[in-house]
């Protein structure tokens, strides 16, 4: 992490000496962090402690403490988030990043929140689901003046309740929300036993993003409503997410807010977990119950917590499938059962490397490298042991592993399966025979191809159950054309 003034290297222009020497030495130290990787968590080093969490591909906010009270530096500015290696994209953020960093505070605590602004316009931060005095809330025009650019503001007010929250703008709220601006907030409990917040092992956190970025392009469309191409956890995209690495039995909590345009239903596989929080605050107990997705609307923040109790390289996402996917658009066609080969012929007369794709469906394009323009996401992308993930987008693995030390974060690699544990091809033969079914004319088809024997217990075009009656021909009407070309 690079600490440093960010006074000391001021632009010329407009903002330079907006703040004067006197109120600069009043501020607290101003940290920076452009990195993608995800930093450790911020042990407390003064202040009442606590159990920190960890910002996936992000980072906490140190503070410094004056007179009893917490002091932190926020620096609103332009700033240059890497996506995904290779993708880079002009953004907004607090700090040198985007989202910015997370702000970890204690019940109880009274916090100072300085925020300079090196934006080219006005901004304010409103601190979504906090209990403060009306003038701190930061609703520009409203409850206080906007911060114009060059100059710093002041919040100041008591964490006065635990849970998960976030800050983000309410000034030109559109465009700098669309450009990236955002960050968490993680308020702790000031008791260690809360009878509603259980301690936990592995406490992780991330901001759910959308950016309208077209291809060969580095900043987003900011007046886009709806139609966006590139879906983001803390504004990176799968394969750049770094995974969740927790031990085996660690009790686990995953913090999410949402900051885009639309819900998203986040899917964790192979464990069973309990929502236990909102940015209201703790669930009761007695109001939880069993899920492995959770839906979470536009401006609301959830808390998942579950046993990991089951060894492996488990995935984590947004269950939209479009969600999952680089570079989509409404302009794409689709291709599928479409004969191209004559098409294909005369295009490679003017582009000699024209590949025919889609044709099949869009498997291939996880495993081929097709030519794109410079900073551009390919549409599918990453790699396992087994082969192409076909993934981008809101993807990421939580990785459960046994010797996984205790408040070691690395990444162990890929899981080694016990043997005879992982799906594989068998033999010809060694299936067990595919019921018959009748298709739209009447005729029998089997899934094992036309002329095998009827099933045991079954006739042609009857049931497959012994027993059971015949089942009447379906009788349907088909499109002319009689479907798909093959």
């Amino acid at each position: 992490m690079d600490r440093r003034h960010f006074f000391s290297g001021m632009l010329a222009g407009a903002a330079a000496g907006a703040v004067s020497r006197v109120a600069l030495a009043a501020l607290p130290e101003t940290v920076q962090q452009s990195g993608p990787a995800t930093a450790p968590p911020l042990v407390p080093p003064d202040g009442r402690p606590y159990d920190p969490v960890v910002t996936l591909n992000g980072w906490s906010l140190p503070w410094r403490m004056k007179d009893g009270v917490k002091e932190f530096h926020l620096v609103a500015e332009p700033v240059v988030r890497e996506m995904a290696p290779g993708f880079q994209v002009n953004m907004w953020g607090y700090n040198g990043q985007s989202p910015g960093p997370t702000i970890e505070v204690v019940e109880g605590d009274r916090v100072r929140l300085f925020v300079t602004n090196r934006l080219p316009e006005h901004t304010t931060v409103h601190w979504h689901g906090q209990r403060l005095p009306n003038g701190m809330d930061g609703v520009g025009g409203i409850t206080q003046p906007h911060i114009p650019a060059g100059k710093t503001f002041v919040y100041e007010f008591t964490a006065r309740r635990p849970g998960t929250f976030m800050y983000h703008p309410h000034a030109d709220e559109m465009v700098q929300m669309a450009m990236g601006m955002m960050g968490f907030w993680v308020t702790h409990p000031k008791v260690r036993n809360h009878p509603q917040i259980a301690r936990v092992q592995r406490d992780f956190c991330f901001l759910l993003g959308s950016f309208d970025v077209e291809p060969g392009s580095a900043t987003p469309k900011v007046n886009t409503m709806t139609d966006f191409n590139t879906w983001a956890f803390n504004s990176r995209v799968f394969p750049g997410i770094d995974p969740l690495c927790v031990r085996q039995n660690d009790r686990v909590r995953i913090r999410v807010g949402n900051l885009t345009m639309t819900n998203h239903p986040i899917h964790v596989h192979g464990h069973e977990f309990e929502v236990t929080g909102t940015d209201g605050g703790p669930v009761p107990r007695g109001a939880r119950w069993p899920e492995v997705t959770t839906d979470i609307a536009v401006g609301q923040m959830r808390q998942l917590e579950f046993i990991a109790d089951e060894e492996g390289d488990w995935a984590l996402h947004c269950h939209k499938s479009h969600h999952t996917m680089g570079a989509m658009g409404h302009d794409v066609p689709t291709m599928i059962g479409v004969d191209q080969t004559g098409v294909a012929d005369t295009i490679r007369r003017l582009v000699p490397d024209y590949m025919v794709m889609g044709d099949k469906g869009m498997a291939e394009m996880g495993s081929m490298a097709m030519p794109l323009p410079d900073n551009t996401l390919p549409m599918m992308t990453g790699r396992g042991p087994f082969g192409p993930a076909e993934m981008g987008g809101m993807f990421t693995l939580l990785k459960v592993r046994r010797d996984q030390a205790p408040g070691d974060f690395r990444d162990p690699g890929w899981f080694r399966h016990p043997a005879g544990s992982v799906a594989h091809e068998v033999e010809a033969g060694q299936a067990p025979a595919v019921s018959r079914r009748v298709d739209g004319d009447g005729a029998a088809a089997t899934g094992n191809g036309a002329g095998a024997a009827p099933p045991a217990g079954g006739s042609a075009g009857g049931s497959a159950v012994p027993g059971a009656p015949d089942a009447a021909p379906a009788s349907v009407r088909k499109p002319a054309g009689h479907g798909h070309q093959h």
